[in-house]
């Protein structure tokens, strides 16, 4: 974990730093805070530390532990799963809005395009933090493409949870790559205007996706 610099966003920046750690595991699920050591690792006073814990506390990222204390929350199978259908719905719309548009958008046409040929340069070396912010880039790229802003708005509170789920799948290399493929067709149909074909590809992505990680993280549970 980088130290931080002190600056008037300090706090949302300690949230940023915890938030990516528990994302690509460095807290693992069930690992007990301990503040002032966290404040040490990052070089920063345990006011602001305190202040983004309860921040991730809101989100349901950390739980209470003991007298002041917290630890990181452990993902729920069901709750993920849940978490993917509504996703599916919400991919399915912005795939079909942003096939709809894609003949007058040059820039987003381009920014879809960038982001899917870095998703496809990823290989066995990538971090698995580089992984996820790919895949996070290319569903931000047909949100925006789909012109409603209140798509990306919605799913935005619900991305720190993704991106722990996303964790759990993306360290197994067999389903990067499959992953990848389900987005190039997504983007296919996104970039040839079949708007039929991009929703359905996108809710088809989603709900394998869902499917996938809710029984990695049962299949986990089960062994713990």
């Amino acid at each position: 974990m980088i130290p931080v610099d002190l600056t008037p966003n300090l706090i949302h920046q300690v949230y940023g730093r915890i938030l990516d750690a528990i994302v690509d595991r460095t807290l693992p699920p069930g690992h007990r805070i301990r503040q002032a050591e966290l404040a040490e690792r990052l070089g920063v006073s345990r006011q602001p530390v305190s202040h983004a814990l309860h921040l991730l506390h809101q989100q349901g990222l950390v739980a209470e532990s003991g007298r002041k204390g917290f630890q990181v929350t452990r993902l729920d199978p069901t709750r993920i799963r849940q978490l993917y259908e509504v996703r599916g719905a919400v991919d399915g719309l912005a795939a079909r809005l942003a096939a709809s548009r894609i003949g007058s958008n040059a820039i987003g046409r381009a920014e879809l395009e960038r982001a899917l040929q870095t998703g496809r340069d990823a290989d066995d070396t990538t971090s698995l933090a580089i992984l996820i912010a790919c895949d996070v880039d290319f569903h931000r790229a047909i949100y925006r493409l789909s012109g409603n802003p209140a798509i990306e708005e919605t799913v935005s509170a619900q991305w720190p949870h993704m991106r722990r789920s996303m964790a759990t799948v993306l360290a197994e290399l067999g389903y990067r790559a499959s992953a990848w493929t389900e987005h190039e067709a997504i983007a296919a149909c996104i970039l040839k205007g079949d708007a039929d074909g991009a929703e359905a590809a996108a809710r088809a992505h989603a709900v394998t996706a869902g499917q996938f990680t809710e029984q990695r993280l049962a299949t986990a549970s089960q062994a713990a």
